[in-house]
C-alpha cells in the first residue's frame, strides 16, 4: 500500500484511538472506503489494531452502507 498524503481528507470515526488511527496510516489508510477493501484478520494484524477499533470501523462502514471484505 502506498503511503497517504498528509494534507489527503481522512473519514475515519473521529473517537477512534490513536493507535489504531496510527495503525492505519502507517498502512496508507486514510478512508473508510480503502478499509472496506481489507478483511478484519488483516486490520487485526496491524501493531494498534484491536477490537474495539474493529467494532468502530465496522460501524462507520455500515453507516456508509460499506463493509470490510469478506473472510477467504
Amino acid at each position: 500500500m502506498k503511503l497517504i498524503k498528509h494534507n489527503e481528507e481522512s473519514n475515519l470515526p473521529e473517537k477512534l484511538a490513536k493507535p489504531a488511527v496510527r495503525a492505519l496510516e502507517s498502512a496508507g489508510i486514510s478512508r473508510l472506503e480503502q478499509v472496506a477493501k481489507l478483511r478484519e484478520s488483516e486490520l487485526l494484524k496491524l501493531h494498534g489494531m484491536g477490537p474495539k477499533a474493529i467494532e468502530q470501523l465496522r460501524i462507520a462502514l455500515d453507516a456508509k452502507g460499506l463493509s470490510f471484505a469478506e473472510e477467504s
